[in-house]
């Protein structure tokens, strides 16, 4: 009683707008307390993010790594961070997507809605040379292999065929795999005219004084002797690094213009998905390794393959969360190339370019021929194909891989 009169009695003293001030507070604080005006509104729990990095293996909606992304509202831009359209996407690229939660549907799809999505290329410059065997070229001095899955731009008529050592000039989408220092392209386009030449990979080989490295185990020598720009601050021999090159050599060496981290910072997401090839690894001392550059901690994750195949240049495809910059691993999965190679490719949309004769048509910007007698037709029969149609395409890549080869189509409503 005494600590209340006390409270009181210095209250009296006060101004009278300081008491009336105060008396507002504490009116508000019981009507809050007790719930009086009905109540303040509940604080809504913020909306759960997530993010998914991996080649793009259709269109309808985006889909990269199963999940198919609803890229109507998204904004999509490069590496460079220039905006880009989203009809530039194509089959291959390898893509990074920002997006509301992923969900899966009664049928057992994953779905999400992209907020932002980015794509970039590991290499753009001239071709050296072609392997005879068709299943590498030497790019900038990188080792590129053409694999089961390796698509080609339609403007490269025949694939690789179409590529002329110490004349064609083309950009790169892929993987590299550290272990070998060779790039498995997942898509390969025509770049004539490119103004500028460029790298993506691990620094090697360098030299702070003469001011010159190497990229993994690539031939060609890289002089950053002109960059007046700041370097990366832990420039080293095994930093993922992106680096932009004139178009010319100077001296027998490429001369960088800019040297940048060849890793984006993850932002804080509530999911991660990420596939790729490992790039690091500590694994057998802290289960930590990265995946394209990005680090991953599997602590706590499991792992459906065994642990036995989480090493330097495996594939593989992770799940968990993003935090501080890190995917905190629930779950990682070993894959084997041939699994991927299967599992294909999907286009959803509107058929144009049809050709009866060739069997040819087009769906997303992609040439799709239905000339294999294997094809599969679902609620419709070929007779029914026709421009305007809407139909769902799975298939695999042409022998050359400028086309996709239609296993299944199922004509939609």
């Amino acid at each position: 009683m005494q600590t209340r009169l006390t409270r009181l009695t210095r209250l009296t003293h006060l101004s009278r707008p300081t008491r009336g001030f105060l008396s507002l507070l504490c009116a508000a604080a019981v009507l809050t307390a007790c719930g009086g005006g009905g109540g303040a509104d509940p604080v809504a729990p913020a909306a759960k993010t997530a993010f998914s990095a991996g080649a793009i293996t259709g269109f309808g909606s985006i889909i990269v790594n199963g999940v198919r992304f609803d890229d109507s509202s998204a904004s999509v831009s490069d590496d460079d961070g220039t905006s880009r359209r989203n009809d530039e996407l194509r089959l291959g690229m390898v893509a990074e997507i920002d997006s509301a939660s992923i969900t899966t549907d009664a049928s057992g799809s994953l779905h999400g809605i992209a907020k932002a999505i980015r794509f970039g290329s590991e290499i753009v410059g001239p071709v050296s040379s072609v392997a005879v065997d068709g299943k590498s070229l030497v790019v900038l001095g990188q080792t590129v292999q053409i694999t089961a899955t390796t698509l080609f731009d339609d403007r490269l008529v025949g694939g690789l065929a179409g590529l002329v050592a110490g004349t064609s000039v083309i950009e790169v989408h892929g993987l590299v795999d550290v272990t070998t220092g060779a790039y498995a392209a997942t898509r390969i386009e025509p770049k004539q005219n490119a103004p500028y030449f460029k790298l993506r990979g691990v620094v090697s080989n360098l030299n702070t004084i003469a001011k010159t490295f190497k990229i993994g185990s690539g031939a060609d020598t890289i002089s950053y002797l002109g960059i007046t720009a700041a370097l990366p601050a832990d420039m080293r021999d095994g930093l993922m690094v992106r680096v932009k090159l004139q178009t010319t050599q100077v001296n027998g060496q490429w001369v960088a213009t800019n040297i940048k981290s060849g890793v984006r910072k993850l932002d804080d997401h509530d999911e991660a998905e990420i596939e790729g090839r490992i790039t690091a690894t500590t694994f057998t001392v802290d289960k930590k390794f990265s995946v394209n550059g990005v680090p991953v901690d599997a602590t706590n994750a499991t792992f459906p393959k065994g642990s036995a195949g989480v090493v330097l240049g495996a594939r593989v495809e992770v799940k968990g969360s993003a935090v501080n910059g890190v995917v905190m691993a629930t779950k990682v999965k070993v894959e084997d190339d041939h699994e991927r190679d299967l599992e294909g490719f999907e286009l959803h949309g509107m058929v144009s370019a049809f050709d009866g004769v060739a069997k040819t048509f087009v769906l997303r910007g992609v040439t799709v021929s239905f000339a294999d007698p294997a094809v599969v037709v679902r609620k419709g029969v070929l007779a029914d194909l026709a421009n305007g149609k809407k139909v769902e395409v799975k298939g695999v890549r042409s022998s050359d891989g400028t086309t996709l080869v239609a296993t299944r189509i199922s004509f939609e409503d």
